[in-house]
């Protein structure tokens, strides 16, 4: 029998529930408990260490800082009685290096720690209760009991500044948001093609060449026009090494490791601006300005000896700055096809005995590794330094998705995990219409939230292996700091639970709760962010022949509205509640409503296409990329059309064919079979070459009836959709087997000329 909760009972439970969240505490803390009354900071209040630790004086005088920017009030650092926020370092098992404990009474509040880093978190969870700035009012801190530490070691954000240069004051900016919600590694670009950013006193051209380049700021990055002779070089900057110390101690006072990344062996057209004989070519050369790079030297010639001298000075000079453990030598993206061509390089390749260019790359990692292993530091490079065999004590950032990472976990080798989807912070969280121009991609802030940074593929063994994980700003795109704050607000925030809490205690309703008074004080402290996403996810689910279609929206207590005509929704349409069957070929229209109004600016729109093969298994000869999967095997007969967003609804093929065979469950009369496929010139997709169609009625032997060729021309640059389509007499078929020709060496004038493409498929339209 069901017992019935009383009327009274069941109004306040969700009241209940609302009672026992943090105080708007990002991340969630492990443990919590809030008890009647708080602590109010005044003038009476002192700031005690406990057994006079010389190491929490600066944790207390940023603690007694941000209290007198809140309040004007000075607490004295000393010994007092009445009322006390005492810090206090002791051995507490459990806590590990970076947790504390924190006890607030009306009388005292209380912050124990192993080290001065759980301290400076016991510190930041007190802020976080206070007003955002100063009001006048008072500053009370709620009665809790809090036991908190943090899941991962590595918490980062990463930041480049290379592509668009931010003041020292915008980057302390962006350490003090990393700080307030427990983030604790900053990894700072400081070099790629476009600007060279930091004073190095041994080469000083290359801040005095390399961090200028031509001012296109007015054009979209990839419309950017090359640099030429007699351009004057006027956009740009650096920080001097005084800056940089300045902004290291600033991190360090609010435990915020600042890792440098020194890009190397390419991305460096920078440093090559500023001394030629750095490359393979020696010839001189402008920094880029962003788009074009066509013969533009970008990678040093690791078979020129004078180049490695220039690094390890270079180091010497970058390690003097900063403290970290870790220097970050980027390793990623390198164009080696130069190296094939020189003396220099294929000098050294015979000399070392290495069998290719990524040995040649490997051999490059690993000497710069030994240097750095001198002077007590170890590498961290993308995941690209994976290829021709990995340095012996590298860390790898897996950002190609996660197989990279999982790849040098399982060989031994430590990891942060940075997939593109979901923590690239330069790509859209909403929208994308409305929104500020961005690079492209969709990685909403839910998405960030449920990010689960230990791989399935992992023992639990390998899985130590993984440090954490960070988010990524790439600045091609954000140009102001007020681009920069809006593109990282709210999604760090959810980033910073991931790594710090429990993953059994995430709750989506439960952080977009103490989201909001979070909201508030960016309001408050004139902070740009994204008040959220409100475009309707779309998610289609086909088998035995059926097609439905779920809906979501991440926008708190929003309702949906749907048409499947083509026209907009309004409130009026039908309310989502249930999933939506498909029967016919129609148009999905949906919007988020919140409070009785439409959210966002253009509907989430789905075309549906029925045809004989939907909902059938899908079998390929090679296997999709990991890193493009869609929505799953059967993302080939779901019905759902791809449009020009690279990662959404496309199967990916790395140089390989696609070789597709669908059963249609039964031998079914059809005259037409067709395969959706995109070049994305940018990105290394490519239309294929041709596509085979050939039907059979057992699975065995199949019957050619169509092979058509690719007209569109792969210099082509704006994404373009084609359709390959083969009509033929109508006749039975049981099994229909599309084969799907890769383009094997891009085009000569694109970046990866020679090399074999992507192939992206959409959808098998059988009819």
């Amino acid at each position: 029998m069901i017992k019935r909760i009383p009327l009274l009972l069941a109004f306040l439970i969700p009241l209940l529930a609302l009672a026992q969240e943090p105080a708007g505490i990002i991340p969630q803390p492990v443990r919590i408990a809030h008890h009647d009354g708080s602590f109010v900071i005044d003038r009476e209040t002192v700031i005690y260490l406990e057994n006079e630790k010389k190491e929490l004086k600066p944790a207390a005088a940023f603690l007694a800082a941000r209290i007198s920017e809140l309040s004007g009030h000075e607490l004295p650092i000393r010994k007092g009685k009445g009322k006390t926020i005492s810090l206090t370092l002791e051995r507490i098992e459990g806590l590990g290096p970076e947790g504390y404990t924190l006890e607030v009474t009306p009388a005292r509040i209380s912050i124990k720690a192993n080290t001065k880093a759980g301290i400076v978190y016991g510190i930041q969870t007190v802020l976080q209760t206070l007003p955002a700035v100063r009001t006048n009012a008072a500053l009370q801190v709620p009665a809790m009991t809090v036991t908190d530490y943090p899941r991962f070691a590595w918490r980062g954000m990463h930041l480049d500044v290379s592509r668009h240069f931010f003041s020292p004051a915008v980057v302390k900016q962006y350490i003090d948001l990393m700080a307030a919600y427990k983030l604790n590694t900053l990894h700072w670009h400081l070099v790629d093609d476009q600007g060279w950013r930091i004073e190095i006193k041994k080469y000083p051209k290359l801040t005095e060449v390399g961090a200028w380049r031509v001012d296109h700021t007015d054009k979209p990055w990839d419309a950017r026009p090359q640099a030429r002779p007699g351009d004057e070089p006027t956009y740009g900057g650096y920080y001097t090494q005084e800056q940089v110390k300045e902004i290291v101690a600033y991190a360090a006072q609010r435990n915020v490791t600042v890792v440098p990344e020194i890009e190397m062996p390419g991305h460096v057209a920078s440093a090559i601006a500023a001394y030629p004989h750095l490359s393979c070519e020696g010839k001189s050369q402008l920094p880029l300005t962003g788009g074009d790079y066509t013969n533009m030297a970008s990678n040093y010639c690791p078979g020129n000896e004078a180049v490695y001298t220039f690094l390890e000075d270079v180091l010497d000079e970058v390690v003097q700055l900063f403290p970290s453990q870790y220097v970050h030598i980027g390793g990623d993206e390198v164009d080696k096809s130069g190296w094939k061509k020189c003396p220099k390089c294929q000098q050294r390749m015979a000399a070392e005995g290495l069998a290719d260019v990524e040995e040649l790359q490997s051999y490059f990692i690993k000497r710069m590794e030994n240097y750095l292993l001198t002077k007590k530091r170890r590498i961290i490079g993308w995941d690209e330094i994976l290829e021709g065999g990995l340095a012996p004590q590298a860390t790898v950032m897996s950002w190609r998705g996660e197989s990279g990472g999982v790849e040098a976990a399982k060989m031994g080798h430590d990891v942060i995990m940075t997939p593109g989807n979901p923590v690239y912070f330069d790509q859209y969280q909403a929208g994308p219409e409305g929104e500020p121009l961005a690079i492209g991609g969709f990685n909403t802030l839910k998405k960030v939230y449920d990010y689960e940074p230990i791989p399935k593929e992992l023992t639990a063994a390998e899985a130590k292996h993984v440090l954490g994980a960070q988010a990524n700003v790439w600045a091609e795109y954000i140009t102001t700091p007020s681009h920069l704050q809006y593109m990282v607000l709210p999604r760090m925030l959810a980033l910073a639970e991931v790594v710090w809490s429990p993953p059994g205690s995430r709750d989506w309703g439960s952080f977009n709760r103490r989201l909001q008074p979070q909201f508030r004080a960016f309001d408050q402290k004139g902070l740009n962010y994204s008040k959220g996403n409100f475009t309707v996810d779309i998610k289609p689910s086909s088998a035995g022949g059926k097609l439905t279609v779920s809906l979501f929206t991440e926008a708190m207590n929003g309702d949906i509205y749907y048409t499947l005509d083509g026209s907009a929704p309004t409130t009026q349409s039908s309310r989502y509640t249930q999933a939506i069957p498909i029967d016919s070929s129609v148009v999905l229209k949906a919007v988020t409503v919140v409070e009785g109004k439409v959210m966002g600016l253009k509907p989430a729109e789905q075309s549906f296409s029925m045809h004989q093969a939907i909902g059938r298994d899908v079998h390929y000869e090679n296997p999709v990329s990991k890193h493009y999967n869609a929505d799953g095997p059967n993302s080939l007969t779901d019905g759902v059309r791809g449009r020009q967003a690279v990662g959404k609804y496309w199967h990916g093929f790395s140089r390989k064919d696609l070789v597709a065979t669908i059963d249609l469950g039964a031998a079914k009369n059809i005259s037409s079979i067709a395969l959706g496929c995109l070049q994305h010139y940018r990105d290394w997709i490519f239309l294929p070459t041709a596509v085979k169609f050939e039907v059979s009625a057992d699975g065995v032997n199949f019957k050619e009836v169509k092979t058509v060729k690719n007209p569109v021309s792969p210099n082509v640059q704006q994404a373009t959709i084609y359709d390959f389509k083969a009509e033929f007499p109508r006749q039975k078929a049981k099994y229909v087997r599309v084969t799907a020709y890769h383009l094997t060496a891009m085009p000569e004038g694109h970046n990866g000329a020679g090399e074999a493409a992507w192939l992206f498929a959409d959808e098998i339209i059988v009819r």
